[in-house]
């Protein structure tokens, strides 16, 4: 079964230390756990029509939350920073810094 463009990329990440990175051309999503960088980078210019220079992937372990006695875990997620060629942008982003 192929996966989509969609499937691959699940949503930006919007945090303080990935708006600093928006100045250097360093772009964050949460991607699909069994995406490899290859897939990752086609999918990000299938999307957004930006050419990708380099993706790197941080596997991130879910953590640890009570409620009451009862704990848990978030689930584990996959985070890919992408560094695009050129002067382009992703227009999502774009007034956000």
């Amino acid at each position: 079964m192929t996966k989509t463009a969609q499937d691959i990329v699940i949503k930006p990440v919007i945090t303080e230390d990935s708006m600093e990175r928006l100045q250097s051309g360093k772009y964050t999503f949460e991607v699909a756990k069994d995406a490899n960088k290859v897939e990752i980078a086609k999918a990000i210019e299938e999307l957004f029509e930006v050419k990708v220079a380099k993706v790197n992937t941080i596997s991130v372990k879910g953590k640890q939350k009570r409620m009451g006695r009862t704990v848990g875990y978030r689930p584990d997620r996959k985070k890919a920073i992408v560094t695009l060629e050129g002067d382009k942008t992703i227009e999502f982003f774009d007034g956000m810094y």
